[in-house]
């Protein structure tokens, strides 16, 4: 099943609290089983935080990841992650990093750092939702 946010659906959720978003990040990665981020040739975007840890920022859909593609990120692109592959590599990979996720970052809000190990606890409850 494909998902495809309207405006008003995305202006909506832009409102939400931090907590909220990832509520519904959560939800939506769950159900559509692929994570977003951005990419340009030479890698993934990353953003930091006041202690200099390096994070993975992540969207529920394309469109919202193309929303932050602005400033440094101006020459990043949204590209799909598949569920599978973030649980079985990229969690492992950001936790060996020492890497935080930035879950659902806005143009006005950095997301909600978190890390990988509790946001896959987080979707892996979610998921048995689906089970």
């Amino acid at each position: 099943m494909s998902w495809t946010p309207n405006e008003k659906e995305i202006e909506a959720v832009l409102s939400l609290d931090a907590s909220k978003r990832y509520e519904h990040w959560i939800k939506k990665v769950a159900d559509q089983e692929e994570v977003w981020s951005l990419w340009q040739e030479g890698g993934w975007a990353l953003a930091g935080d006041d202690t200099g840890r390096q994070l993975v920022p992540v969207w529920p859909h394309s469109r919202y990841a193309a929303l932050c593609a602005e400033g440094v990120w101006a020459s990043y692109q949204p590209k799909a992650i598949a569920l599978e592959v973030w649980l079985d590599r990229w969690i492992p990979g950001m936790e060996r990093d020492q890497r935080l996720v930035a879950v659902f970052p806005t143009p006005k809000d950095k997301g909600v750092p978190i890390e990988p190990r509790r946001l896959e606890k987080d979707l892996r409850q979610e998921l048995r939702n689906y089970e």
